[in-house]
């Protein structure tokens, strides 16, 4: 990781620490990364579940949760405490308490009222449901931060560099617009370069295409080149530079070739996608291919710090990634 990277975030948590919660309790990945961060001072899990199937999943993998929080929505003595907030909340869509019960058991939705209603500063949920299922409730409930209009995301990816130390890059967004506008990629850029800066990196940002510098027309080009020229007048102290291919970003022989005198081109460490199909095959190719850790996605714009897992992921991802969502809230 880079010069900040997770010492950094471990000591920011020892001085503040955080408790995070775990909306699938009894998963086995959940219960070995609950008890790695038991191991420590610095963050506190909540496990959402039924108290006796948390208890027995633990016992069977072997996993000591001993000192973890646990909740059941079924058995909360706030429970109704936060149907009343709920309902305020969702009031223009007409909630009832009747209709908020079974929502709020759910704990996707549980776990995210915990938040709100702060018992808990932060979430991480996915390992067992879809990307959707972790941001619906964050919409409805947390909702997004005064200036933004959407939630994004972006990955950070880590690998050991050929000069020794850590090579580390921001990808966004990957994972949750599919094809945003003109204004929702300034956005994604600001927010992106932000959330890099908390793992070391100094932004260049290089908004992405199949054309660099005008070398195609199309309108995904036109998308890109105008949302370039917005970034740059929106974050004047914040090296950006498009509309450019990958090899003009990253190599500078191809860059400095194609946009000669660029402060981004060659150099670029933060990366723009045009479009969902871009970003998530990017940061996958650099993950299975380029041999990168990537941690993510890191979910942006909100008011207070969710985070979704992989579905796919393991035990070290999740102690990673709950440092990291911990770290940002």
């Amino acid at each position: 990781m880079s010069a900040y990277g997770f010492g950094g975030m471990i000591q920011k948590l020892k001085k503040n620490p955080k408790t995070i919660v775990f909306t699938e309790g009894t998963d086995a990945r959940i219960l070995e990364a609950a008890s790695r961060l038991l191991a420590g001072t610095f963050l506190t899990p909540i496990l959402v579940g039924n108290k006796d199937e948390i208890y027995a999943a633990a016992e069977e993998e072997g996993y000591n949760i001993r000192g973890a929080q646990i909740i059941d929505p079924n058995d909360y003595d706030r429970f109704e405490e936060m149907v009343d907030v709920f309902c305020e909340l969702r009031k223009s869509k007409g909630m009832t308490p009747e209709k908020a019960r079974p929502i709020l058991a759910q704990p996707n939705y549980f776990g995210t009222m915990l938040v709100k209603m702060g018992i808990a500063d932060c979430l991480l949920g996915g390992a067992t449901y879809s990307t959707a299922d972790t941001v619906r409730p964050a919409l409805q409930i947390i909702k997004t931060k005064p200036g933004n209009s959407i939630v994004s995301s972006c990955f950070i990816l880590v690998r050991a560099a050929a000069t020794g130390g850590r090579e580390v890059i921001a990808m966004g967004d990957c994972a949750i617009n599919i094809n945003p506008s003109e204004d929702d990629l300034v956005e994604i850029c600001g927010e992106t370069a932000e959330c890099a800066r908390v793992f070391g990196i100094d932004p260049k940002v290089a908004f992405l295409s199949f054309s660099t510098a005008g070398s195609a027309k199309d309108p995904s080009v036109t998308k890109v080149q105008n949302a370039t020229k917005k970034a740059k007048a929106k974050y004047p102290n914040i090296p950006i530079d498009g509309e450019m291919q990958f090899d003009a970003a990253v190599s500078p022989r191809v860059g400095q070739q194609k946009m000669p005198g660029s402060k981004v081109a060659g150099y670029a460490n933060t990366f723009i996608f045009p479009d969902i199909n871009a970003g998530n095959l990017g940061y996958k190719i650099a993950q299975r291919m380029g041999q990168f850790e990537a941690y993510g996605p890191i979910l942006l714009g909100l008011n207070a710090q969710i985070n979704d897992l992989s579905r796919g992921c393991n035990a070290i991802e999740v102690y990673s990634m709950a440092i990291i969502t911990a770290a940002l809230s």
